[in-house]
């Protein structure tokens, strides 16, 4: 049987006032997207007709007035499970990724509200698995600190362990619904899970049928070992946060190994790596939009967290001087030669200043990898990353909106459609079927099937 052939996977990570921390303060940019249903409705419309893969939704359960001048789009924003089923109601065919935080709730109620949505959506949905990084979320949650790590993954895995248990509660054909004999449920095919854990003790079964998709895929982001561990053993597909292309390399080889290990198809593990993409119509268009992007930044010009990332002290030197000799620095490798590269990639121009390449950190300092260029430079660098596994597609964080993604997907999409590299059309209408992957069979009905072939 022949393999189908190996295509990127958009999708969309919705910054609503764009990933550059200076997106929202652009003439042409929206500021107030993230209230209101309309912008919402159009991103997500434009995507589909796009044929992106997902649209998906990041949360936060705590804000501060202190994060105004970073990522103002992240300080405050509408909650995940209502934001996407209004934007299920709108939209057909593009997967939609709601996110949970394992830390702050609990199994069954995320086993409700993630097999309702997939109801709601027709098998589009798929749960971005977090454990929450923000210490001050304890402080909204009744908690006295927030878990470490180790606790956090702990606690995790054991509540996706129930919430997959939950799904499969019910088997496909549990509902009879047969008129003449009064049968609407086969008994026999509804299970309590009676799990008993370290964290939960949760009877089940579910109160809602097994979900369209069987299982809902779950998706994470590899950063900690412990969630490169989860994202291994559990996931579809796994976010990362690489910005250069050998490092991407290594995370991509590392998880698919890992998968492999745990007895998973390495090709049915994603890896999405995180890309803001600043495209013009031509380089210089895109050069200039991204110099008027850092004039607009608001910002003291901290040096430490750069000095920190390329192991030189640049509090000694001039602004907008020259960078040291970045032989000085105190870090193994190349990697801040490779920092400066991008940045002089970014910026259009060899011998940049130590401003611009602030600028070039602030703007990717989330761990996502900037490109700016007209649609064929950036086409080139998303396939060279595909090529040659660093990615198996990417997820695409626009520096302003609503020009950013628009411009992605009338200038570069098309390019990447030409090469052969991306979907011109769905062919499919779920989640799982976007990714290629296939329905699971309940683990009652495998378990039954088994028993009765050894009987």
């Amino acid at each position: 049987m022949t393999q189908p052939k190996r295509q990127l996977h958009l999708g969309l990570f919705l910054f609503s006032t764009g990933y550059h921390p200076a997106g929202w303060r652009l003439p042409e940019a929206t500021t107030d997207g993230a209230f209101d249903p309309k912008f919402l409705h159009r991103v997500a419309q434009r995507l589909e007709e796009a044929k992106f893969d997902f649209f998906f939704l990041g949360d936060a359960l705590a804000t501060s007035p202190d994060m105004q001048y970073t990522f103002p789009s992240q300080m405050v924003r509408l909650e995940p499970f209502t934001m996407i089923a209004n934007i299920a109601a709108v939209t057909e065919k593009i997967g939609l990724i709601v996110t949970a935080n394992t830390t702050y709730s609990e199994p069954y109620t995320i086993a409700r509200q993630t097999a309702s949505l997939d109801y709601l959506s027709g098998g589009r949905l798929a749960w971005n698995v977090v454990t929450g990084m923000d210490v001050r979320a304890a402080q909204n949650y009744s908690r006295e600190k927030h878990w470490d790590n180790s606790k956090r993954y702990d606690y995790a895995d054991e509540f996706v362990e129930i919430v997959q248990q939950l799904w499969d509660s019910w088997e496909d054909d549990a509902f009879l619904r047969n008129k003449e004999t009064g049968e609407f449920v086969d008994g026999s095919k509804v299970h309590r899970i009676n799990h008993e854990g370290e964290h939960f003790s949760v009877a089940g079964p579910l109160n809602i049928a097994r979900p369209p998709q069987g299982q809902i895929p779950l998706l994470n982001a590899g950063t900690s070992e412990r969630s490169r561990d989860l994202g291994a053993k559990l996931s579809s597909a796994v976010f990362s946060g690489q910005i250069l292309l050998d490092v991407s390399k290594q995370f991509y080889a590392e998880i698919k190994s890992k998968a492999a290990s745990y007895g998973r198809n390495p090709d049915e593990v994603f890896i999405l790596p995180g890309l803001v993409p600043l495209v013009g119509r031509t380089k210089e268009e895109a050069h200039a939009k991204y110099r008027e992007l850092n004039s607009l930044l608001v910002t003291n010009y901290d040096l430490a967290p750069l000095s920190a990332r390329i192991g030189i002290d640049l509090s000694a030197y001039p602004l907008d001087g020259p960078l040291p000799d970045l032989s000085l620095s105190t870090l193994p490798g190349d990697e801040a030669k490779w920092l400066v590269a991008l940045a002089e990639r970014a910026e259009g121009h060899k011998d940049i200043t130590i401003r611009e390449l602030f600028h070039y950190f602030a703007a990717t300092s989330r761990g996502h990898l900037l490109i700016v260029g007209d649609p064929e430079e950036i086409a080139d660098q998303m396939e060279e990353w595909f090529v040659e596994r660093a990615a198996d597609g990417f997820n695409i964080c626009p520096p302003y909106m609503m020009g950013g993604i628009d411009l992605f997907i009338d200038l570069v999409v098309p390019v990447l459609q030409r090469r052969g590299l991306f979907r011109t059309e769905y062919d499919a209408d779920t989640f799982r079927g976007h990714f290629g992957l296939s329905r699971p069979e309940s683990r009652y009905a495998k378990r039954a099937a088994l028993q009765g072939a050894s009987e």
